[in-house]
Parts: C-alpha cells; sequence; structure tokens
C-alpha cells in the first residue's frame, strides 16, 4: 500500500469546478422538477389524474433513478466519473426535450423514465469529485454549496417554466430546458479533469494501490454500518413528506389557494431561491461548525429542525388565502431542508475514497427509492382517493396525511445521534 503525498488541487480550479458541477445540478433538478411546477397545463391540456402525476414524478421516475443509480457508481469508482457526468446530463437533457414533444400520457411516461436513467449518473459522481477536491474541513461547506442546485434549480424552474408557460406554451419550457442541459454537459467534458482518489485526504487515509471493492461487497459494507443504515432510512422519510410536498404544491396553490401562473412565477420562486438556499448553507455551516467535536450534530441538527417544521407546514396547509400560505411554507421549507447536507457529508467522510461514489449512491438509493419513488405517488393517490369525499380540497386533505411522516423522520434523525454519540463514547 502506498500513501500519496502528491499536492492537492488548487483552491481556485476547485471553486471552479465546484461552481460547473453545481450548475449541472440545478439543471438535474430543474429537469425533474419541471413537470410538477408545470402539472395544471398538463394536467389541462392531456387529461391526466392527480395519481397519474404522482406516478410521473415519483415511482416510474425513481425506479430508474436510483436502482441505475448504484450500478452507475460503481462504474464511477473504477472509471473517469467526469466523463460518466457528462454523458449522464446529455441523456436526461435530451430526455427532457421529449418530455416536450410527449402527445399522450404513455409517450410523457416514457420520456419521464428516460430523464431518470440519465439523472443516474448525476448526482454520485459529483459528491465523489467534490470530495477530491475539497479537504474534510472544508467539505461541509463545499457540499451545501453544491446542495444549492435543488433550491435553486426548483427557483429557476418556476420562474422560468411558469413564465414560458404562461406566456406561450408549456412544451416550450421543456425543450429549452433540455438544450441548455446538452450545453453544460460539453462544458464539463471539457473543463473538469478527473481529480485523483482521496487527493485532499490525510496521507494516511489513502490507499492509491487499493482498488474499489466488489460491487456487492460495497453494498454488505454500507448497510454493515449502523450509522449509514440510519442515516439512509432517516433521509428517506424526510424525502418522503419534502418530494410529496414539492412535487403538488404548484398544484395545490392555484387549484385550491386561487394563486395564479404569473404569481406562481414570481413568488413561489423567490420562496424556494431564498428560503431553501439559506438553509441548505446554514446547515452545512452548522456541521462543519459543531461535528468534529460532537459528531452527533449529523443527527441532532436535521431531527429539531424536522420538529420545528411540523407546525410551520400545518399552517401552509390549512391557511385562508395564498399569501398566508406562502409565509408558513417559507418556514417549513427552509427546516426541511437541513437534513441533505448532514447526511451527505456525514457518508462522505465516514467511507475511504476508493467507495465514496458507490456509498454516496447507496444512500441516495435508499432516500430516493423511500422519497422520490413513494412521496409523490402516495399523495397523488390519497388525492384521488379522498375527492369523493372533500371534492373541492383533496390535496389540502393529502397534505394533512403526511404530519405522521415528519414525527417518523425526526426519530430517525435523533436515534442517528443517538448511535453517533455511543460510537465516540466507545472510541474514547
Amino acid at each position: 500500500m502506498a500513501s500519496s503525498t502528491a499536492p492537492a488541487p488548487r483552491p481556485a480550479y476547485a471553486s471552479l469546478v465546484l461552481s460547473i458541477l453545481f450548475f449541472v445540478y440545478v439543471l438535474n433538478f430543474l429537469d425533474r422538477q419541471l413537470l410538477s411546477i408545470l402539472a395544471k397545463p398538463v394536467q389541462d391540456e392531456l387529461g391526466i389524474t392527480d395519481g397519474q402525476l404522482g406516478l410521473l414524478g415519483g415511482l416510474y421516475f425513481a425506479l430508474f433513478y436510483c436502482v441505475l443509480g448504484v450500478p452507475v457508481a460503481w462504474l464511477a469508482d473504477r472509471g473517469n466519473r467526469v466523463r460518466i457526468l457528462a454523458l449522464a446530463c446529455a441523456l436526461w437533457s435530451a430526455a427532457t426535450i421529449a418530455c416536450g414533444l410527449a402527445r399522450s400520457y404513455p409517450q410523457l411516461a416514457a420520456a419521464r423514465m428516460a430523464v431518470g436513467i440519465g439523472e443516474a449518473g448525476g448526482v454520485p459522481p459529483s459528491y465523489s469529485i467534490i470530495s477530491d477536491y475539497f479537504p474534510p474541513h472544508r467539505r461541509g461547506i463545499a457540499l451545501a454549496l453544491y446542495n444549492l442546485g435543488p433550491p435553486i434549480g426548483s427557483a429557476l424552474g418556476v420562474a422560468f417554466g411558469a413564465a414560458i408557460a404562461a406566456a406561450y406554451d408549456w412544451r416550450l419550457a421543456f425543450i429549452l430546458l433540455g438544450i441548455a442541459g446538452l450545453a453544460a454537459a460539453a462544458i464539463t467534458w471539457i473543463v473538469v479533469r478527473e481529480p485523483r482518489r482521496g487527493a485532499t485526504d490525510a496521507p494516511v487515509e489513502v490507499t492509491e494501490d487499493a482498488p474499489p471493492p466488489a460491487f456487492w461487497p460495497a453494498l454488505r459494507l454500507f448497510f454493515a454500518n449502523p450509522a449509514l443504515r440510519l442515516v439512509a432510512l432517516a433521509g428517506g422519510a424526510t424525502q418522503f413528506v419534502t418530494y410529496a410536498t414539492l412535487n403538488f404544491t404548484t398544484l395545490f396553490l392555484m387549484r385550491e389557494k386561487g394563486m395564479a401562473l404569473s404569481e406562481i412565477a414570481v413568488w413561489y420562486a423567490l420562496l424556494l431561491g431564498v428560503v431553501v438556499s439559506g438553509g441548505t448553507y446554514v446547515s452545512g455551516w452548522l456541521i462543519d461548525r459543531f461535528s468534529a467535536r460532537r459528531p452527533e450534530a449529523y443527527g441532532l441538527v436535521p431531527g429539531i429542525a424536522l420538529i420545528l417544521a411540523v407546525p410551520c407546514f400545518v399552517g401552509f396547509v390549512s391557511a385562508p388565502s395564498w399569501p398566508v400560505a406562502m409565509l408558513f411554507l417559507a418556514g417549513s421549507t427552509c427546516l426541511n431542508c437541513f437534513y441533505l447536507t448532514p447526511s451527505v457529508t456525514l457518508v462522505q467522510n465516514m467511507v475511504p475514497a476508493q467507495r465514496r461514489t458507490i456509498s454516496g449512491a447507496v444512500l441516495l438509493l435508499v432516500m430516493n427509492l423511500i422519497g422520490l419513488g413513494l412521496g409523490p405517488t402516495y399523495l397523488g393517490a390519497m388525492s384521488d382517493w379522498l375527492r369523493a369525499g372533500h371534492p373541492d380540497n383533496p390535496l389540502q386533505m393529502a397534505f394533512y396525511s403526511l404530519i405522521p411522516f415528519y414525527a417518523l423522520a425526526a426519530g430517525l434523525y435523533l436515534a442517528l445521534a443517538r448511535t453517533l454519540a455511543r460510537t465516540k463514547g466507545a472510541q474514547s
């Protein structure tokens, strides 16, 4: 085994790489959420139900996105992560264009599945690349900045998608976004250099000649760790709430709170861009600030935030008008996003460099199968089921049914905090 003494990447170039990966993540999440943002005009033209919409944004997308993410990450741990990321970006962008060309529900479903196939190669390689460009003491902030991709992507998606749909046509929004993604794929391929694995780790941590483990042993190593199991399940329970809410908030605000598409393009976009970005950054700062001395912070930060989010969520669902609903939504949305950066940073810091990509992919597999796959699917089906008894507000009643999942997610993160505290005590 050889310890590496090669210099770490230059900070200026590392920042450039982070910026490019962030931009690709923005497009990744924008592509993923554009359908939920344009749910009302898509429903009106194609005649699809809330349940069918939930399947498009949930199970149909997540099956491919989640299941393929792990083998793609296994390949990335053994090959060129940058090339895999660029090719994946090109694939999901072409599939986004296909969404804009769909003329029926089956065509749209097939295009969404193709988007999921492409996006499977997006995030796990990026987590690993960032971890090899930034040392452990700066990794929390770097990953927090990268994880601003979802809120910025959602905000731009709302502003861009709603404005284009209101002024022209919802199909044009998909087509333009797909073209932008193809350009981003080319930039990634040309500009970003594949970093040496473990380049920013301490020399004792890096075994340059050690190959990455085989596929199934890598999975067993992940699930054999109690902390990694808990963080994956806790993240999944959290995403059950967040993805269910995110996929139906625009439709809820328009159909049951009386908000116009032009108002969505301004106010909801601002809300996502500001409060989620702030929450994501603050959670990363808290982890860098406290986790070195108190590793249980990886569980306490998201657990406490989720408890505080519940009254805000209830206020959002029950508000009598959309301006009041937006005030409460700002609070719950900000607190909801405190889970992601602590979860990702914990996994990246707990595993060796040779297993970071596949470990990040396993984390996303569990979180997204539970959250992205089941959350929107559940909420859409619940809305259809409640429509007979509550024809004027089926989504409102369906949203109330998400409250127990808040309690489950918070409890799992607090259990993670206890596990990490016991592990620290045993090592002392």
